[in-house]
């Protein structure tokens, strides 16, 4: 263990077979007594920074584990002294960040350090886009053209008129927070609120741009090309990274989400990535079998009904489905023949029918005619 380093475990005063829940009860305790903010002892705020680095290590079951094992060379680096070393941890920015998470307070790494809030970031805008089957399977470019906020073209976004800078809020000093004292029985607590005036950003306009009346937006017409991946379905999501609308006072632009309607098709049904088509025969096609042209979406090609195809039976044809969205390859085309009966005969139809009804015998269902579409469906898609 490096010199002036203290065991973690006794930072917290816990056990090393310590559970998670007592972890954090200890932690809670330790973290009243040390902070800043009620501990005017000289040492509190180093004491309450290491108890802070104590629970991060050992609230992280790998971190716990890396340091059992190696102790504090193997969460601190050689060198010691801070989290580096272990890619994909979480580390805190300070060790009032931790506080925040058990205490919603704003602890900050001493009394009257203060952060502002800064310009606010721009709101997230949503469009909702109506595409075809064939465009949700194959792909498409579309334009969408919606109204936004934009940055203020006179003040870029700022707020202020030209020649005007922001000034420093009177009420919070530039902190954008006030903070309040307030005392009870566990002691002294300070109340951190975002400032009314400047709104938590620590700066405010006495001379506003005349256009954006302040607000550094206004509102404008925007186009864009949005790419439609093949293999999308209904419900999708299309994130466009800063879309949406700008923030306030030249802040953070939000995002757009373009959210998609697929229409259904007159002939195809789709179940994830597989395409049902319904095949309309007559009695001597499902009975003789038959050669007919059938649609894909691909175009027409030649489907050969077996002889004795019993109406309700599917066949699979490989590849001629949606094309998977996150992997290559389609899905599949799942054919389902069904047997139309005529309402009308002709006097040679039905007599040929008659004749043929003498020759038959009491007819037996077919395998398989318990089961549902959709199952009939998987079992055909599974082979």
């Amino acid at each position: 263990m490096p010199t002036g380093q203290r065991d973690y475990y006794e930072v917290l005063g816990v056990e090393r077979n310590v559970s998670a829940q007592d972890l954090k009860k200890a932690f809670r305790g330790k973290a009243m007594e040390f902070h800043p903010d009620r501990n005017s002892a000289p040492d509190a705020a180093d004491k309450f920074k290491e108890l802070n680095r104590a629970y991060e290590v050992l609230s992280d079951p790998d971190k716990r584990t890396t340091y059992d094992r190696f102790g504090h060379a193997g969460v601190d680096g050689a060198a010691g002294g801070g989290p580096q070393g272990f890619d994909g941890f979480q580390h805190f920015d300070g060790f009032g960040d931790i506080f925040d998470a058990f205490f919603g307070g704003n602890g900050r790494g001493g009394r009257g350090a203060g952060r502002k809030r800064g310009p606010a970031r721009g709101a997230d805008l949503r469009y909702n886009l109506r595409i075809t089957f064939e465009e949700a399977v194959f792909g498409v470019d579309k334009d969408v053209e919606f109204q936004r906020l934009e940055r203020c073209a006179q003040c870029q976004g700022k707020g202020a008129a030209a020649g005007a800078d922001l000034v420093v809020c009177p009420e919070c000093s530039g902190a954008g927070e006030i903070r309040r004292a307030q005392q009870s029985i566990f002691g002294q607590f300070v109340n951190v609120t975002a400032c009314a005036r400047c709104q938590g950003e620590g700066r405010i306009i006495e001379n506003p741009c005349e256009k954006c009346r302040g607000s550094g937006r206004e509102k404008a017409n925007r186009k864009i090309s949005v790419k439609i991946p093949a293999g999308v379905d209904e419900g999708a999501q299309i994130r466009l990274t800063g879309e949406g609308e700008a923030g306030a006072r030249a802040g953070e632009t939000g995002n757009l989400y373009v959210v998609l309607t697929v229409s259904a098709h007159e002939k195809f049904e789709r179940i994830e990535d597989h395409i049902l088509y319904e095949l309309p025969v007559n009695i001597a096609q499902a009975t003789l079998g038959a050669k007919v042209t059938i649609p894909t979406l691909d175009g027409d090609m030649e489907f050969e009904i077996p002889t004795g195809t019993q109406s309700g039976e599917d066949f699979m044809i490989r590849g001629k489905g949606v094309p998977h969205l996150r992997s290559t390859g389609r899905g599949d085309m799942v054919v389902r023949v069904t047997l139309v009966v005529p309402e009308q005969l002709s006097d040679e139809q039905r007599d040929l029918l008659m004749r043929l009804a003498e020759t038959m015998g009491t007819p037996v269902l077919p395998k398989g005619r318990g089961k549902g579409f959709f199952e009939r469906i998987r079992d055909a898609v599974a082979g």
